[in-house]
């Protein structure tokens, strides 16, 4: 096949398959050859670059002025020689003459080439985008494939994206042909780079991995009303039903933790803290700074912000490790979070009473929960001084404690579940 049925079957091609416009191509063809051209005649006036259909050609034509005599050969034509072409040419007039150099043939080929390859990457990169786009927010499942410097690559099956370094959660390492689960947050259908990009470190995340794992919520019986994430660390979410019959964060658990677990799996051990939502801002701050027991609570509604006061004992509980407690509560509720002691009252009893209570809480939840005095007496220590403490805690958050462990923590929550409701 010759160039000339070439370039006119590429034309045909990407117009019709592709939906391509076959004059936006050839523009961009003859855009390319300009300068090309350009510096291949030297004109300096304007010069046009045409296509000639019939002949599958590209053209050069030069703008210039007829005059008696030529003094700048780039934007000049002298009369004679235009009337060879132009008859009726006149002194002042301004007309087009061919400048095709003798090799351009060759230069437009290459230009064409480059042209309708970029045409058709193009072209891709949308189809691709359109097939996505209302995928936006979802869930993908890929393959690693190159990990480049600031990029790990992803294949979708029908389509290859990118998560950033950023938005992958914190610790986390891949390695060419690891199977991953990432949420679609841009599709790049302008910009050069990936068509697609996922992370694994945004808060709807977390929220599309509920959606996947609790038939409650992908029902719409169970809402998450808000969420709240420090990726990698912790998450809090925010749920509610209208049904009076289901209970949203059972739902959210699962039949024995199942549901929340294999979250939590996908999430590399990432902590979460799952809470009733209320409309009554008291009670969800209530809900949200759990376990800690709060003292009161006063509203500040001019400057949304929430004055708590706990007791001593409750004070490290209710703000968690580095903050986080007291600052993922805030995210959730949207509300400033002032959290403080509350003023001592006096005391009515003697120590030693206080001793006889600490003693008697150390032996209900050895005794109920069927552990040593010295495990209970970590509980104790730690905030988590009755059954009906432990019983509305994160389980992970007892396991944390020295000498208690995972599958302990298990038997402990269990256990004061069983003893409450007997």
């Amino acid at each position: 096949m010759s160039d000339k049925n070439n370039l006119l079957a590429a034309l045909d091609y990407l117009e019709h398959e592709r939906g391509i416009d076959r004059e936006s191509l050839i523009e961009l063809i003859a855009e390319s050859l300009r300068s090309a051209a350009r510096k291949a005649i030297r004109q300096t006036r304007e010069l046009v670059v045409k296509f000639d259909e019939k002949d599958a050609l590209f053209r050069c034509w030069a703008k210039l002025f007829v005059v008696e005599q030529v003094e700048d050969p780039g934007s000049e034509i002298e009369l004679e020689k235009a009337r060879q072409k132009f008859p009726a040419a006149a002194v002042g007039e301004e007309i087009e003459w061919e400048v095709t150099p003798q090799n351009f043939g060759r230069i437009a080929a290459q230009a064409a080439r480059q042209v309708i390859s970029q045409g058709l990457r193009q072209a891709e990169k949308r189809n691709i985008c359109e097939l996505y786009r209302d995928q936006l927010n979802q869930l993908l499942n890929g393959v690693v494939r190159p990990i480049e410097r600031n990029e790990i690559i992803i294949d979708f099956g029908q389509a290859e994206g990118a998560m950033r370094f950023q938005d992958k959660l914190p610790g986390e390492e891949y390695q060419q042909g690891d199977h991953l689960t990432a949420l679609l947050v841009e599709i790049n259908d302008s910009n050069p780079g990936p068509s697609l990009y996922v992370s694994r470190n945004h808060p709807d995340f977390v929220v599309k991995l509920f959606e996947r794992e609790v038939n409650e919520i992908s029902e719409g019986l169970v809402e998450i009303k808000a969420v709240a994430r420090e990726a990698g660390y912790r998450s809090k979410i925010a749920v509610h039903s209208s049904e009076a019959r289901i209970d949203p964060v059972g739902a959210c658990v699962g039949l024995r933790g199942n549901r929340v677990k294999t979250i939590v799996r996908e999430l590399n051990g990432e902590k979460i803290d799952i809470v009733d939502w209320s409309a009554d801002i008291r009670k969800f701050a209530e809900n949200a700074l759990k376990p800690a027991k709060l003292s009161s609570i006063t509203v500040e509604e001019a400057n949304k912000t929430l004055r708590i006061k706990v007791a001593e004992d409750q004070l490290s509980l209710s703000i968690g490790r580095k903050g986080q407690n007291a600052r993922l509560a805030s995210k959730l509720l949207g509300w400033k979070i002032d959290i403080s002691k509350a003023e001592s009252e006096p005391e009515e009893t003697p120590q030693d009473d206080y001793e006889t209570l600490y003693q008697q809480a150390v032996n209900r939840i050895a005794e109920a929960c069927g552990i040593q005095s010295e495990q209970a007496e970590t509980l104790v220590q730690n905030g988590f001084n009755s059954l009906e403490v432990i019983v509305t805690v994160n389980q992970d958050d007892i396991a944390e404690l020295e000498g208690i462990g995972e599958e302990l923590a298990e038997h402990i929550v269990r256990a004061a579940k069983e003893h409450a409701h007997s």
